[in-house]
């Protein structure tokens, strides 16, 4: 019972501990905010509160688990014991039982003894016989028979009081057992249930956090809109400073910030698929190899859709007027023309739930003109007549864009976006991509114009999205100052932009007086790691002015984007950073 009592101070001990933790700023967490500023700054408090709470919490967690399997252990020990008490007490009854008979037995010879020890003379044979050796046999035997009697006599006490000793030790434990083991039970419950309250606050906390966060990138996806970045492949255009392009900054050892694809890659990756087509894939290949289904099934080509603005088509009418993908892909017998037809006859049955609702024009459904794109289009989608992705029996809705990047992302993927079971996540890539020259060489949207691009630019230096060395210490001072100081971060926007939070904006001299030496006044390196296995830059590091830093790929998208001047962008999770 030691180990037991050992056991029950150490999860009091545990329990006193964990009570002591308390709820850290719960109250001062809150998910509303306005503005940039404020979004950015509520975060970070509640981001204080959830790591003090994971701090206080998280050695009580680990203990807990130690206790438990403690705990497991102790109660197969306490099984073995619980065996053993029945087993003795089992014993005990059939001792009992047995002392019962041994009692009568003890009864009778206790009286025959004492009859015995009244009435027998040991000098009345020597003086009634004359055979001495007679007399003596029989006073031996006498005696030996009296000592038999003690024996038995004395034996039988000694079993009865041993009995009864090992039943009031049995009656102890049981009861002491059974008290620990209710002891010992109740205060696991309770701290099992503080460990269980403490995760619930965790992700009360994680999910204000979220909010707050979908908040800002709300203000954010203003400033991307801005951008205009094409998301279909029929668009045309390119990078901002295309590193093959010359386009002349009118300075020199600048930084380009290029990410991989654009914005959405979900679904068909237009580029994509063209490479894949040029790989020699049929149609079926590469759709299977950007959305999930059961099969490609007919439909009735004469269902009616109902187009915004223009009226009703057939179905087979509707995606012959659909602008896409250049004319021009016509490799591998219209491979990929024929994929994206699929793709389009499958996206407005799902999207309008076959023909009962209306799609509209633009890129953010399909882009739709009124008069048939014929050419190649045309006879792509006259061989796949009537052929839709199925799921479960249903069209699937299938998104498409210009190009991935190399990675294929399902709709969980994207903020704010549901989970759909066919859309799918994977390496869009002609082998394993293990560095950024292996996601050049081998992704198969690598020809698209916009699969390596800077997003942004300014008039006064040529159109591009280079930064000067000391713009980008700009973007890095402020991205230390907000993790320095949370309530900095509504100054830190960009600085040739009306503040959104109607106070002042810091300039880039400000920001550094307020850093003092942690600041930089100019960046002579950068460099970025990736996991190439999904497709997302990790950290980015720089060094300038003697010092370094390494920031979470995130985070400093985040920064870059909320301080980085003019509607220069980086616009997806996996970028690199070339030098001019």
């Amino acid at each position: 019972m030691k180990y037991f009592r050992l056991f029950s101070i150490g999860i009091f001990l545990l329990f006193v501990a964990f009570t002591g933790a308390s709820y850290v700023h719960a109250q001062e967490c809150d998910p509303s905010c306005g503005d940039p500023g404020e979004c950015t700054q509520k975060m970070a408090v509640c981001q204080k509160s959830l790591d003090m709470m994971s701090n206080a919490v998280a050695p009580h967690i680990e203990a807990l688990k130690k206790m438990e399997a403690d705990l497991a252990s102790f109660q197969l020990k306490l099984q073995s014991i619980q065996a053993d008490l029945a087993r003795e007490a089992i014993a005990i009854a059939l001792g009992e039982k047995e002392m019962s008979q041994l009692l009568e037995l003890a009864y009778r010879r206790v009286g025959v003894l004492y009859r015995r020890t009244v009435t027998y003379n040991p000098l009345l044979p020597f003086l009634t016989s004359t055979n001495v050796g007679s007399v003596l046999r029989a006073f031996t035997y006498q005696q030996a028979v009296i000592n038999d009697d003690k024996k038995a006599i004395v034996q039988t006490a000694l079993s009865l009081k041993d009995l009864g000793d090992r039943k009031t030790k049995l009656e102890q434990q049981q009861t002491t057992f059974i008290a620990l083991k209710a002891d010992t039970d109740a205060r696991a419950a309770k701290v099992r249930k503080l460990v269980a309250d403490a995760t619930a606050y965790e992700n009360k906390l994680s999910g204000i956090i979220a909010t707050l966060s979908a908040k800002q990138q709300s203000f954010l996806a203003q400033k991307l809109a801005g951008l205009g970045i094409p998301l279909f492949a029929i668009s045309g255009g390119g990078c901002s400073s295309d590193l093959t392009n010359g386009k002349n900054p009118g300075f020199s050892g600048g930084f380009g910030f290029f990410s991989y694809g654009v914005p959405n890659r979900v679904g068909l990756n237009q580029y994509g698929a063209w490479g894949r087509a040029k790989a020699g894939q049929d149609y079926e290949t590469i759709l299977r190899a950007y959305y999930n289904f059961d099969s490609i099934d007919g439909v009735d080509t004469g269902t009616q859709i109902k187009v915004d603005g223009y009226g009703n088509y057939s179905l087979e009418d509707y995606v012959k007027r659909v602008y896409e993908v250049p004319d021009s892909w016509a490799d591998n017998n219209l491979a990929a023309l024929k994929a994206q037809a699929i793709a389009v006859r499958s996206y407005v049955l799902a999207y309008t739930n076959n023909g009962q609702g209306s799609i509209c024009t633009t890129q953010q459904c399909q882009v739709f003109q009124p008069n048939p794109k014929g050419g190649n289009w045309d006879a792509a989608v006259n061989a796949t007549a009537g052929k839709v992705m199925r799921q479960g029996g249903q069209p699937i809705k299938a998104y498409f864009s210009s190009t991935h990047g190399g990675y294929i992302y399902s709709t969980g993927d994207l903020q704010g976006w549901s989970s759909t079971p066919y859309t799918k996540r994977g390496i869009d890539a002609s082998g394993p991509i293990n560095s950024f020259a292996d996601l050049q060489s081998k992704a198969y949207d690598r020809d698209s114009p916009w699969f390596y691009c800077d997003w942004g630019g300014r008039s006064q230096y040529g159109g591009t999205a280079w930064l000067k060395p000391d713009e980008v210490a700009d973007i890095v001072n402020v991205l230390l100052l907000a993790k320095q100081d949370s309530s900095a971060q509504n100054h830190l926007t960009q600085t040739d932009k009306p503040n959104p939070d109607g106070t002042d904006t810091w300039d880039a001299s400000t920001v550094r007086a307020k850093l003092g030496s942690l600041a930089y006044t100019s960046i002579s390196s950068i460099s970025v790691s990736a996991d190439f296995s999904t497709g997302r830059t990790t950290s980015v590091s720089v060094s300038g002015d003697g010092k370094s830093n390494t920031f979470d790929g995130n985070d400093f998208k985040t920064y870059f984007n909320l301080r980085a001047p003019a509607n220069i962008q980086i616009v997806g999770p996996l970028y690199n950073v070339e030098r001019k």
